[in-house]
């Protein structure tokens, strides 16, 4: 192999390592990038998790205390005669 030769496999076998590294480059910042969102979905998802089980707590008290009116009003009234 001449000197020539072997120049020209080298700066082909560099141009495609170039290649390489571009497409492994753009891949990754894709790859970045997705996972930035998807964290960022996560954030907003247990938020609105928090929110959704701090209404439900609220709604679970407002039940029992309606339960606990209803029973009281319902021992108020006077017992069915037969």
């Amino acid at each position: 192999m001449t000197h020539a030769t072997t120049h020209s496999a080298s700066t082909a076998n560099d141009a495609t390592l170039e290649r390489d590294l571009a497409v492994l480059e753009r891949k990754l910042a894709t790859l970045v990038t997705h996972t930035r969102a998807l964290r960022a979905a996560n954030e907003t998802l247990r938020r609105d998790l928090a929110a959704a089980y701090d209404r439900n707590r609220a709604l679970t008290e407002r039940v029992t205390a309606a339960t606990a009116r209803v029973d009281a009003l319902l021992a108020k009234l006077p017992e069915a005669s037969s």
